[in-house]
């Protein structure tokens, strides 16, 4: 396998809209609308020529949102920071900031939907 085996994720929602507002404070997304086999998605930032995956906040009967789902990690340069303007924007805080030793930092919250969402701040290295 020459690539990253995940490709894509989605991420249920009740609101579609609640969680767009939510996601674009936090993060500063802009997302793409689309509706796919009838649900409803917002569609996250993707650039083909980038590394990394993208995915879609979705709404539909299929889409339930879940403390105990997949954990999705979103980067973040300063996740402190990022944390703190999750809670301003109604999450809670499930695991706070956590070196993960070599790996950087790690949190996780709770987003608009009820959704376990985490952060990961990588490691500077200067040199």
């Amino acid at each position: 396998m020459s690539s990253n085996p995940v490709v894509y994720f989605e991420i249920p929602a009740t609101d579609l809209q609640r969680a767009r507002t939510f996601y674009e404070a936090v993060f500063g997304f802009e997302f793409e609308m689309d509706n796919i086999d009838n649900n409803e998605m917002a569609i996250f930032p993707f650039k083909e020529e980038e590394k990394g995956i993208s995915g879609a906040l979705a709404k539909g009967e299929i889409y339930q949102p879940s403390l105990a789902g997949i954990l999705v990690y979103f980067y973040t340069q300063d996740i402190t920071e990022t944390l703190n303007t999750a809670v301003q924007n109604g999450a809670e805080i499930l695991y706070p900031v956590t070196s993960n030793g070599q790996w950087g930092f790690v949190a996780e919250f709770k987003d608009s939907e009820g959704n376990r969402i985490g952060l990961h701040q990588a490691l500077t290295h200067e040199g």
